[in-house]
């Protein structure tokens, strides 16, 4: 089967210049696998659409936490048809029926014709639901409602979300909305302002403005967030923690940015009780008890198929051409990407 290939095996040894993916030449191959096929308890999934999330542009790039398998196929997500099982209740059940999947670690990933996934963690997407919402099902909108549990667990009203034009915080945004909540989105560009107002934010900042530090000391002071969901981490978001109130926590899920980010008040920590620390969704679907799981993707599918959530799409690449021209789709704002196999 054709696939993108990793060319590189494991972690970095040697810090990017940037961690924006310019070039997909050093990191992927086009070339051709074995079908592959499942063992005890996993499936066979040919895939429809596969995203590209940036968790996928910092995995080829050896940045991400997981390690490389030089020769297999990258892509962590997509949706398709089950068309093998390799055994086993849940996995036999699953044998035609439509899906939102996660390659499984070490297997081929949905870069390719076939992936191949647990069963156990493959969701059967309901109708409503269209392959350009199935296929960003689990990475963006499972963590934008575990993060927004989060918020909700706070009591506080107001939080700050960066990246705020990002599908994930679209996403997060229509939720707090529908709740009474005041998300504080900050952004690079006037033009997504009002976008986003439009899907929730009770705020938008542009952190490239003049008055950027003034605007955001007036909203920190009337709003008092003390949640910051952070995907950026650079000194800009340093500097809105440290402008934060006491016990204020920066929770960063993403490193959008090349700049390393310099902690102002260490004493902050110890004297404000203010926190640092890091979601990745790959631990919450570990610890989370299965309840809390599938109440979260029941209503992350219900909220597409109803149409209240909307993946915006940048555009559908083939296969074929996802080296060429990835880096350029990657680089418009506010949209997803997919690769068709």
């Amino acid at each position: 089967m054709k696939a993108l290939l990793l060319k590189n095996h494991g972690y970095t040894k040697d810090k990017p210049d940037s961690v924006v993916l310019s070039d997909m030449t050093p990191f992927v191959e086009m070339g051709d696998l074995p079908e592959p096929e499942p063992e005890e308890g996993e499936v066979k999934v040919e895939v429809t659409l596969a995203s590209v999330n940036p968790s996928d542009e910092m995995f080829i790039q050896g940045l991400y936490g997981q390690p490389r398998v030089q020769g297999n196929a990258a892509g962590f997500e997509g949706v398709g048809k089950v068309v093998a099982s390799g055994g086993g209740q849940y996995a036999d059940g699953l044998m035609g029926q439509r899906v939102a999947v996660v390659a499984k670690p070490g297997k081929p990933g949905t870069w390719g014709k076939f992936t191949i996934a647990d069963a156990m963690t493959c969701i059967p997407l309901i109708e409503g639901v269209r392959d350009e919402d199935g296929a960003a099902m689990v990475v963006n909108p499972l963590t934008a409602l575990a993060m927004f549990d989060i918020v909700r667990e706070t009591g506080e009203k107001a939080f700050i979300l960066s990246a705020g034009a990002s599908q994930l915080c679209k996403l997060m945004m229509n939720v707090a909305r529908d709740e009474g909540f005041r998300p504080i989105a900050l952004v690079r560009r006037d033009e997504q302002i009002d976008m986003l107002k439009e899907h929730g934010a009770a705020h938008v900042l542009n952190v490239t403005s003049d008055t950027f530090a003034e605007d955001f000391a007036k909203v920190s002071r009337a709003e008092k967030p003390r949640i910051f969901l952070d995907a950026v981490a650079d000194q800009t978001s340093a500097v809105i923690h440290d402008a934060m109130p006491n016990r204020s926590r920066w929770i960063i899920y993403g490193k959008l940015s090349d700049e390393l980010p310099t902690i102002l008040q260490p004493g902050a920590m110890i004297f404000q009780s203010k926190i640092i620390e890091g979601f990745w969704l790959t631990r919450w679907m570990q610890d989370a008890d299965m309840g809390t799981k599938m109440k979260t993707i029941q209503q992350a599918q219900q909220r597409f198929a109803s149409g209240e959530w909307k993946t915006d799409v940048t555009a559908i690449v083939p296969l074929e051409d996802a080296i060429a021209r990835l880096p350029e789709e990657l680089a418009k704002p506010n949209g997803k990407v997919f690769i068709k196999p």
